[in-house]
């Protein structure tokens, strides 16, 4: 899989050493100049030179970055090379908020719903996506959900299942995209997220998910998201990426 990295958490671009790859792993790095305005604009701005930099891999691509917003950039290049994946998303969170229902206002508690076609405006229409149906995608590992998170989704086709759950023969069919925000790891193995959320599954049980979902060979992007704060230690989390691109 081509590996490109995207150092931005919205849009901040973040330190080189947040994200803590392997050593001697070519990368595409994708950091180009946000233009000035409010902060949709300048993340529509992100998201298309990550959705090119997608399609022009030619290949299966592995992205990291430190957003889940960024996994929708991820999708719309994948559609752009005439895929039109299914979508599995690990996180400890619903991620399927809108701009109406958020209490909080942060962006990233969007990142699923604008890839089910919430809030078009912002990402979607930029970007020429298009939504994938509900029925098409499968939400891994969420437990930390706020009320109209928990409405959407039972009034929802989204399916929903545990990490250990997950078997590759019940994904949607065709080729998938697969996102995976690393605070579906329960925080007392992987510290520092900016999100944690207790009850999660070791780290081993998410990659063997993955592994799981990238032997059926129908994965077109892995995209991983690194949501966490900037601490000195980084042993765990540069363990489970190195778990996760192997």
């Amino acid at each position: 899989m081509a590996l490109i990295v995207v150092p931005y958490h919205q849009d901040e671009r973040l330190p080189d050493a947040l994200l803590p790859l392997p050593a001697g792993r070519p990368a595409v790095v994708v950091d180009p100049e946000l233009p000035p305005g409010d902060l949709w604009t300048r993340l529509a701005a992100l998201d298309e030179a990550v959705a090119q930099a997608v399609a022009a891999a030619g290949e299966p691509v592995t992205m990291v970055s430190g957003d889940c917003l960024l996994g929708v950039a991820a999708l719309a290049g994948a559609q752009r090379t005439g895929l039109d994946p299914a979508l599995v998303w690990f996180d400890a969170h619903g991620d399927v908020h809108t701009l109406a229902s958020t209490t909080s206002g942060y962006p990233g508690g969007l990142s699923l719903r604008l890839a089910l076609g919430g809030d078009p405006s912002l990402v979607g229409k930029p970007l020429g996506l298009r939504p994938v149906a509900e029925e098409r995608v499968v939400l891994v590992g969420a437990r930390d959900l706020d009320p109209p998170e928990v409405s959407f989704l039972a009034a929802s086709r989204v399916r929903r299942t545990t990490v250990t759950g997950l078997s590759a023969a019940e994904v949607p069919d065709g080729p998938l995209v697969v996102h995976v925000d690393v605070d579906v790891v329960d925080p007392a193995e992987l510290p520092g997220l900016l999100f944690p959320a207790a009850g999660g599954p070791p780290a081993s049980e998410v990659v063997a998910a993955v592994r799981r979902l990238r032997a059926t060979g129908r994965v077109a992007v892995l995209d991983i998201a690194c949501p966490w704060q900037r601490t000195a230690d980084s042993s765990a989390r540069a363990a489970l990426l190195e778990a996760l691109l192997r």
